[in-house]
């Protein structure tokens, strides 16, 4: 019997040809033609004044962080159920992150908490968007101008969704994205950051660039190029661009493919939910999501491993997310918690991901873990 991962990349076709095509043509570096490409996609999708490529997510949250300018002790509120890249972009440059909990029907911050988290010292909000599921990100704008803070959406895994009409990654001021292996568009390692906020444009360029005003130097308006501020090297090879393009030209679809898998499976667990043996992964109202995930919630830490040891048994790569960051040793050592965390906590201890990418053999994902859920 093979076994089912949890995750798995989907490939249009044309990834090879794109990168041997930037082979032959001999830039291997990266801000080629290829990377221009996926930049004006990027732009196009996400409706984003300005969007950089970079060699992962968590590059382009540390872009993000450096152009806040952070001084010792200033904070960034952030939910506390995320990866660590969210977290430590900040903490690299300064920041303190401050955790508050998720909404007690999604893994997206409450913004009730978000509100109440706020100081003299706070300097920005950086909004997860869960699984191409987001909080109500019309109500962190309204907050964030309030305030006079920098609003960051981390929209790792939202490519090609929207809330309200409007694609996620352009309500904030910035956005980040990944393409990641096991993300629905992949390069393997990639990222992305959108600039919504035009006064960031200009210094996000030269932070990619090393430090550098080789941007300027290459449109022209300068005649050299010269360290002129902090920087590092954040760019992607055209290698991982060419292979990006590929995936980009074919979003929609490849989303479609997902999300066709996704309705199947909330279809048959619709009767489990209703009956009270689980609950399923809540769309909040207005967000078109990208399926990027689809979970369960079970009873309790133990029902979950349950669950999870069974699957395994049966070589299904189900498995739970995110060990929250306010219980893990360098998030009590270098953050701080404001308020409960009551609903981070039991997300937890009682959420499952089933396998999902365009070709998952959903059938038999679906029969055991009903085998399992029916006991």
């Amino acid at each position: 019997m093979n076994k089912i991962p949890y995750s798995l990349p989907y490939l249009t076709g044309n990834e090879q040809l794109y990168i041997n095509k930037a082979f032959n043509a001999g830039i291997l570096h990266g801000d080629g033609p290829f990377t221009h490409q996926c930049e004006s996609l990027l732009a196009e999708l996400t409706d984003s004044r300005k969007h950089l490529l970079t060699h992962s997510c968590t590059g382009a949250l540390e872009m993000a962080a450096m152009l806040l300018n952070l001084q010792s002790g200033d904070e960034v509120i952030m939910p506390s159920y995320t990866f660590v890249s969210t977290a430590n972009a900040f903490i690299l440059h300064g920041g303190v992150p401050v955790f508050v909990d998720i909404d007690e029907n999604t893994p997206n911050m409450n913004v009730r908490a978000c509100a109440e988290a706020i100081t003299q010292k706070t300097k920005a909000i950086v909004a997860v968007n869960y699984g191409g599921c987001c909080a109500p990100l019309d109500e962190l704008v309204t907050l964030s101008r309030k305030h006079d803070l920098v609003l960051i959406e981390d929209a790792a895994q939202s490519i090609g969704a929207s809330y309200k009409g409007r694609p996620q990654g352009s309500f904030g001021d910035l956005a980040t994205f990944s393409f990641h292996g096991t993300k629905n568009i992949v390069c393997g390692e990639g990222g992305s950051l959108a600039i919504n906020n035009p006064q960031f444009i200009e210094r996000a360029e030269i932070i990619r660039e090393k430090g550098t005003n080789r941007s300027l130097f290459m449109s022209g308006q300068v005649d050299k190029y010269t360290w002129v501020d902090k920087g590092s090297s954040f760019l992607p090879s055209e290698l991982s661009a060419a292979c990006l393009l590929a995936q980009l030209e074919k979003v929609d679809e490849i989303n479609e493919m997902r999300l066709k898998a996704w309705n199947y499976y909330a279809s048959v667990f619709a009767e489990l939910r209703d009956s009270g043996r689980v609950e399923m992964m809540q769309i909040p109202e207005g967000c078109q999501h990208n399926a990027h995930v689809f979970y369960l919630m079970l009873h309790s830490l133990e029902d979950r491993n349950g669950f999870l040891s069974w699957m395994g048994e049966k070589k299904i790569q189900a498995t739970f997310h995110y060990v929250p960051l306010h219980s893990s040793p360098a998030g009590k050592k270098y953050a701080r918690v404001s308020g409960s965390m009551f609903n981070t906590d039991k997300a937890f201890e009682r959420l499952v991901r089933l396998p999902l990418y365009p070709d998952v053999e959903f059938q038999r994902v679906i029969d055991t873990a009903l085998s399992y859920l029916k006991k």
